[in-house]
């Protein structure tokens, strides 16, 4: 890091927190009020989509606001493609003289489901603000994208600080896989430009305390495991012990890919080599966190009234481990009634939905074909084993997504946002979600920089209940943007 790093010239940093700081309070969280209050399901959790309308309404209520805000030289359109969720696509002409290279803002619209367990004053789609937290379902991941891109132009311009172009590229199917946004990408090719410095602002961060900046993404493989023993269901009194259980059934399966005392995946393929600055990254950042890395999570309590724990309670292990090492988890489950309904059956079948997260270096598709062929060969007792992953054929995996080396003038300004808004310098993490568009736009413009951050920092708890957006973070975090972008050669 450098501490000598200042903000470009003629930039007033204190002018650009007060005007982000008052847009958003005046603008962008009643925006996002509203959004939250919208149930704008993913198409993987929403098959009626179109015929329900949530994603058509959040994404005209974007656009109603974006053209609101009356940017000199806007261009903004809804892009659609037949059969596939819109995009809003967004340009901002250049003011600064000479740049060729083009800004690229991205960030979804679409959501998690609704999930159990929030508080009982809250819900995914009834939204509330307290104490700086906005919470509901999709304000934090990542609604409030588009509205923090054309605020952070807007800070710029109201000081009449040179920009490069900026264009924006808003998805509404990134929480199903982002399976339409290749298509997308294609089709507008031509008007993305020469993109120099992608900003995505769909990830997270290590604490509230500075900007972080995203160095990896895992990949995922989802899809749904399921066994059949029997045609239907017959009493357990009668067969159990001559038929097999296929809930045994599908342990005996499961064990073939997780050593289910330590967690550890265990064919090769779906693990990857660390590269050694990433291991340097992380010492620095357990060095930063320290054990919140792991006390960050809602842990219950045992019988004994002690705290469960995690797998490992060294930072260094726990980072590595949430970010370049394969982890599987068990998210939903079919084939079995609710305890009030368990009769003395045995059960035909037993399915799981599960997700299987990749290290960044591990191709998504080829461990999804991998996975397949993993658990469904030389079935226990002849079953009928089938795992459908989800996604189109040739692309049922995303791939994830290691950073290219930071350019020197973005590391400086990276740090320069950071002690100017946070008075700290920029951390470096890595992040165990996915963002499939990553590995995309690293493959179509490789020798953009990347600008991936995000506000999902300590208990932010994106998909599960009680998802909050951290607004002070939220403010401090556009105003940094929008200095890099000043930055930017």
């Amino acid at each position: 890091m450098n501490p000598t790093v200042t903000a470009p010239a003629a930039l007033d940093t204190a002018a650009l927190a007060d005007f982000v700081d008052a847009t958003w309070d005046r603008e962008i969280v009643p925006a996002l009020t509203d959004y939250i209050g919208i149930p704008a399901k993913s198409p993987m959790f929403d098959p009626d989509w179109v015929r329900n309308g949530h994603i058509e309404r959040v994404v005209r209520d974007a656009a109603a606001w974006v053209e609101g805000k009356k940017v000199p030289g806007l261009k903004l359109e809804v892009v659609r493609i037949e059969g596939r969720t819109p995009v809003l696509f967004f340009e901002v002409p250049a003011t600064k003289s000479g740049s060729t290279d083009t800004v690229l803002f991205y960030g979804h619209l679409d959501k998690q489901p609704e999930f159990s367990g929030w508080r009982s004053d809250l819900g995914p789609w009834t939204p509330k603000y307290e104490d700086g937290r906005l919470y509901g379902r999709g304000g934090a991941d990542d609604g409030y994208a588009v509205y923090a891109s054309i605020t952070a132009i807007l800070a710029l311009q109201k000081q009449g600080i040179p920009h490069p172009r900026c264009v924006g590229l808003i998805e509404t199917c990134e929480e199903s896989g982002s399976g339409d946004l290749p298509a997308y990408l294609d089709a507008l090719k031509d008007r993305l430009g020469q993109v120099g410095l992608v900003v995505c602002l769909d990830s997270g961060a290590g604490n509230y305390d500075q900007l972080w900046l995203t160095t990896s993404l895992r990949g995922n493989v989802t899809g749904t495991l399921k066994v059949e023993i029997l045609t239907e269901g017959v009493h357990s009194g009668d067969a159990s012990g001559l038929v097999p259980s296929s809930f045994r059934i599908l342990r005996q399966v499961l064990d073939r890919l997780e050593d289910s005392r330590t967690g550890r995946l265990l064919p090769q393929a779906f693990h990857c080599e660390i590269p050694a600055d990433r291991l340097e990254q992380a010492r620095a950042t357990a060095a930063i966190l320290g054990d919140e890395v792991w006390k960050r999570y809602p842990w219950a309590c045992g019988a004994d009234g002690a705290f469960a724990l995690p797998t490992t309670t060294d930072p260094v292990e726990a980072l590595l481990n949430r970010t370049w090492r394969p982890t599987l988890s068990v998210t939903g489950a079919d084939g079995l009634p609710s305890l009030a309904n368990a009769g003395n059956v045995l059960r035909p079948y037993t399915a799981f939905k599960l997700s299987l997260r990749l290290p960044p270096l591990v191709d998504g598709n080829e461990a999804a074909q991998r996975l397949k062929a993993l658990l469904e060969d030389n079935a226990p007792y002849n079953a009928r084993v089938t795992f459908a992953a989800d996604g189109r054929v040739g692309a049922q995996g995303a791939t994830g997504w290691n950073a290219p080396a930071i350019a020197p003038w973005l590391e400086d300004a990276v740090h320069a946002a950071s002690r100017d808004h946070f008075g700290a310098p920029c951390g470096y993490i890595g992040q165990g979600g996915t963002i499939p568009l990553m590995n995309m736009l690293s493959q179509g413009f490789p020798a953009a920089q990347m600008l991936v951050c995000g506000v999902l920092g300590p208990k932010s708890n994106a998909h599960g209940p009680n998802e909050f957006l951290h607004v002070p973070y939220g403010k401090k975090l556009t105003a940094a943007v929008a200095q890099v972008i000043a930055a930017q050669p």
